[in-house]
């Protein structure tokens, strides 16, 4: 009976730390402005979340080339986006961006 509790305990906190970290991506995505270009289903000047997932769905190295991709800025990715990506302020700290790709990444 220990054990089922135990077991319990263990996934309620795991999924507790799942949902946390879903939104603080979301609150930092928010915070830091992305979502001026950005947005959950439709394109506009940049591609939508929907849109990012897809594409990267699958690519074990996604986490990697995004978090620099949201770092340094750049186009080419997303070949119909009316202007390349900025480089994100230094204001906001690589964990944040770390956070905000996890959630991007997780949008479908």
């Amino acid at each position: 009976m220990k054990a089922l509790y135990l077991a319990a305990i263990t996934a309620s906190i795991c999924f507790s730390a799942t949902a946390f970290a879903a939104d603080e991506g979301e609150a930092l995505f928010n915070k830091s402005g992305c979502g001026s270009c950005h947005t959950p289903a439709k394109s506009g000047i940049g591609p939508s979340l929907k849109d990012i997932s897809a594409k990267y769905a699958g690519d074990k190295q996604a986490q990697a080339k995004l978090e620099k991709k949201v770092r340094s800025g750049g186009s080419g990715s997303f070949p119909n986006m009316m202007m390349p990506m900025p480089a994100t302020p230094a204001s906001v700290s690589d964990a944040d961006i770390k956070s905000i790709v996890t959630w991007i990444l997780g949008q479908k």
